[in-house]
């Protein structure tokens, strides 16, 4: 079940937690990409936090978030890249993306295998996506004081398994967020010393949250991608279907 998209902005701009966790994923993604020039750059779920390091240079940002979460203008103070759309009918041409960050996205899905496959048709040659899930062994898919307590949490090795069914290929992946997931003044001051020693150590504590960077197989190993492959109704960001459950805007 998808958060509301308010709750999320309350969580990462109007809370001293959610800034802090936004900065050290955010911190990652740029070391993942350091440069997207002339690039067209999405992020899927609640990404919009991660996105700002690209709006200068990139030839694209493009925030999607699907219709049971809603949808909130952003970046503040300039043009609105955010939009509505379907969980799995992105308003994207196939194959023109060259970078995809996704958070709050897969793991609150009750269609996590469509929302994959959506991930790969977009993905151009070259491309790769991040995705950024709660961490089955870290303390932050245990807690409800932040967004990664809710959801399907996983582990590497589940990720591994899913993304594979998907014609992933895992590059690279990084665990974040070693400082427990409270808001109390000690945590808060100590919590650059967690992440220099659950990185150093990360046998010692787990990390909250799990950030793989994956690109995909071509050509595909599954059958019936054929059907995937299409250039959806840019009209259906305008008129999405509701879903059961979603809440209006």
């Amino acid at each position: 079940m998808h958060l509301d998209v308010h709750d999320l902005r309350d969580f990462y701009y109007r809370s001293a937690l959610g800034r802090a966790a936004q900065r050290i994923v955010r911190d990652q993604v740029v070391r993942f990409w350091p440069d997207t020039t002339k690039q067209t750059v999405v992020g899927y779920g609640f990404a919009v936090p991660l996105l700002r390091p690209y709006l200068k240079t990139s030839r694209r940002v493009v925030g999607l978030m699907p219709g049971p979460q809603g949808v909130i203008p952003w970046p503040a103070g300039q043009p609105n890249v955010a939009l509505l759309c379907e969980e799995t009918l992105w308003p994207l041409e196939t194959g023109h993306v060259d970078r995809l960050v996704m958070m709050h996205g897969l793991e609150t899905s009750e269609r996590p295998s469509e929302v994959l496959e959506e991930c790969y048709r977009v993905l151009g040659p070259g491309g790769e996506a991040l995705l950024v899930v709660p961490n089955r062994s870290g303390l932050w898919a245990r807690s409800d004081n932040t967004p990664f307590g809710y959801g399907r949490p996983y582990s590497l090795s589940q990720l591994d398994a899913q993304l594979k069914r998907h014609d992933f290929v895992r590059r690279s992946h990084v665990s974040v967020l070693y400082q427990p997931p409270s808001s109390r003044r000690f945590w808060m001051r100590t919590g650059p010393m967690w992440e220099k020693v659950g990185r150093a150590i990360p046998a010692l504590v787990a990390g909250g949250v799990l950030i793989v960077r994956v690109s995909k197989r071509y050509p595909p190993q599954r059958r019936g991608l054929g059907d995937k492959v299409r250039v959806p109704n840019p009209l259906d960001v305008l008129t999405p279907r509701p879903e059961k459950g979603s809440k209006p805007i």
